[in-house]
């Protein structure tokens, strides 16, 4: 284990962030609303958080949680806390916010906190992925302040198919590539994420 952010800096992260409740909530609010989280209000981002609204709700209610990881997590003794970097416009973050929010919830000795990304860019660009501020981006760290593992911002096999389009010479638009993503994560219902995080907590 290593410290990689000073304690006051995660101390002053705390203060601006918000429960996994408060964020679903803010979703809501903010897809009635016509609005986004972050600086920039355009159309594509707050089409994306209207959709993303009615997918988090739907994910926290149907999809299946891993009972060995559910058994791992219950068996955590020390405090944790669960730093979740996102914006309520990202897809991947649709999709694995509201399964590592039920996970959390397996344990009182876990404390999960939502970070806006745009708002806490000091914490986000020293977990950059390829050099990009990638999100949903978890960041787990003990009592002390030492990181104990970090997950993000998708699982590998979706990475794979993101790089995959990101590097194609004649990729598809965005908005067809985000349809093709969201069947993934519709068809692995959130296994993907729960097996990697069952390897890091293991």
């Amino acid at each position: 284990m290593e410290i990689l952010t000073s304690e006051s800096l995660f101390k002053q992260s705390f203060e601006r962030a918000i429960s996994p409740e408060g964020y679903m909530n803010l979703l809501q609010e903010y897809s009635a609303a016509g609005k986004t989280t972050g600086p920039k209000q355009a159309e594509d981002l707050i089409h994306y958080t209207r959709l993303n609204a009615q997918r988090g709700r739907r994910i926290f209610k149907t999809w299946t949680l891993n009972q060995e990881l559910v058994e791992k997590i219950k068996s955590i003794g020390e405090k944790q806390t669960w730093l979740l970097l996102t914006e309520s416009w990202c897809g991947d973050a649709a999709n694995s916010v509201p399964v590592i929010s039920r996970l959390a919830n397996q344990n009182p000795s876990i404390d999960l906190k939502v970070l806006l990304r745009d708002s806490n860019l000091e914490i986000m660009d020293q977990y950059l992925t390829n050099g990009g501020r990638s999100i949903p981006k978890l960041i787990v760290i003990d009592q002390g302040f030492n990181e104990l593992f970090t997950w993000g911002p998708r699982p590998q096999q979706a990475q794979d198919l993101y790089s995959e389009w990101r590097n194609s010479e004649n990729r598809i638009p965005y908005s067809e590539f985000h349809l093709l993503m969201q069947q993934w994560y519709n068809q692995d219902k959130g296994e993907a994420v729960q097996r990697e995080l069952l390897k890091f907590i293991s």
